[in-house]
């Protein structure tokens, strides 16, 4: 991982804490300070979080976090649901039968798998396979863009994400071997937005959507 990408993941993972909240002004120097690096990779870190909604770079005022609400949250996993469903389509279409036996011991070892760090390992191989075997350059490219919303592992953040995980790709894996390409689109979207709804749930918990539409004090850095 790079300085400006562990910049990126530490930011993200202060607005999950609630450290960091709507209006607030990201401190930048001490941001620095703590990870052991220079202004250049938070600089360009906070370029990127900015292109990716997370952040308003305001010229000669600062960096600043942008609300966080649930619409953003929802969009954010149904975009995923789209890119993920689009990709096992032409998954089966251009593996077919070998994309099925490929991925059924993956699903198998989901469903076993005992702790978060072995099933988030498990899923990326999933996700991946399912990625490579598009063979789309352009939709591998539009993926690797996107930055998760949660900072971390998910099923160790997010209670119930791991049953959720656990049926959405056995259901995936029943419907490419049926040769259905639109179940398993489907099922896709359905995962993902289910993931969301979960993610919704633990930031309303978390008061991560309780500053939409206040007037947050500023951080000084």
């Amino acid at each position: 991982m790079s300085s400006g990408e562990q910049v990126r993941l530490y930011v993200r993972r202060l607005i999950f804490d609630g450290v960091l909240r709507q209006g607030q002004r990201v401190p930048q120097d001490a941001i620095a300070q703590t990870l052991g690096v220079s202004r250049i990779p938070v600089r360009e870190a906070l370029i990127a979080l900015e292109r990716e909604g997370w952040m308003t770079i305001i010229p000669h005022r600062g960096v600043f976090v942008n609300a966080l609400d649930e619409t953003a949250v929802r969009d954010h996993y149904e975009l995923y649901g789209l890119f993920y469903g689009f990709a096992v389509r032409r998954a089966v279409e251009r593996r077919g039968d070998e994309l099925a036996e490929r991925l059924a011991p993956l699903s198998r070892r989901i469903a076993a798998a005992e702790d978060a760090e072995e099933l988030q390992e498990l899923t990326s191989r999933f996700h991946r396979l399912v990625v490579e075997s598009a063979r789309s350059p352009r939709l591998h490219g539009m993926l690797r863009q996107m930055t998760g919303i949660v900072p971390g592992n998910l099923f160790e953040l997010v209670p119930g994400a791991d049953a959720v995980e656990r049926r959405g790709t056995a259901a995936i894996v029943r419907a490419i071997r049926k040769g259905d390409v639109a179940e398993a689109e489907q099922e896709y979207v359905a995962m993902l937005r289910r993931q969301g709804d979960l993610v919704v749930e633990l930031f309303r918990r978390r008061g991560m959507f309780e500053q939409e539409g206040q007037q947050a004090e500023t951080v000084s850095s």
